[in-house]
């Protein structure tokens, strides 16, 4: 039984890593977000003739700042959605810990009963708990 809640330790490692992943991406995607709001919010006044003084003399000068907005802002949402995609490799990674997790108690060496289930193994949790951990972590991952 102990060798058991080893066994589910080391998955709650692996969801730690990635639950560490997933932070690292929200700031990265919060800060991708940033950038895309400040161009946006820029595009009005750039649009504005005469918002452009003494540059309205150099011929397409509006027309390439533009163009030149337009291109970065395009670079960010592609890095927002390969971030969103990053996401949804971690939800599935958490998927299949979950799995691998009920796989353990359904396929292992020796079937647990509800009661073994329930039992908690020293300071440790309990397989039930173990396995409504990992579920909890992918449902809220999930929904996020």
């Amino acid at each position: 039984m102990e060798k058991l809640v080893k066994k589910y330790q080391q998955k709650f490692n692996k969801v730690k890593d990635e639950m560490e992943r997933w932070d690292q991406l929200q700031s990265r995607l919060l800060s991708q977000f940033r950038n895309a709001s400040s161009i946006i919010e820029r595009l009005p006044v750039l649009q504005d003739h005469k918002n452009y003084g003494v540059l309205k003399q150099v011929d397409g000068a509006r027309e390439g700042i533009l163009a030149k907005q337009m291109l970065s802002l395009e670079g960010i949402l592609h890095n927002i959605k390969m971030i969103i995609e990053e996401f949804h490799g971690i939800v599935m990674s958490l998927e299949k810990v979950l799995q691998d997790g009920r796989q353990l108690v359904k396929g292992g060496s020796m079937l647990l009963t509800q009661y073994q289930m329930q039992l908690p193994v020293g300071i440790r949790p309990s397989v039930a708990d173990c396995i409504e951990g990992l579920r909890t972590l992918h449902e809220m991952h999930n929904d996020e």
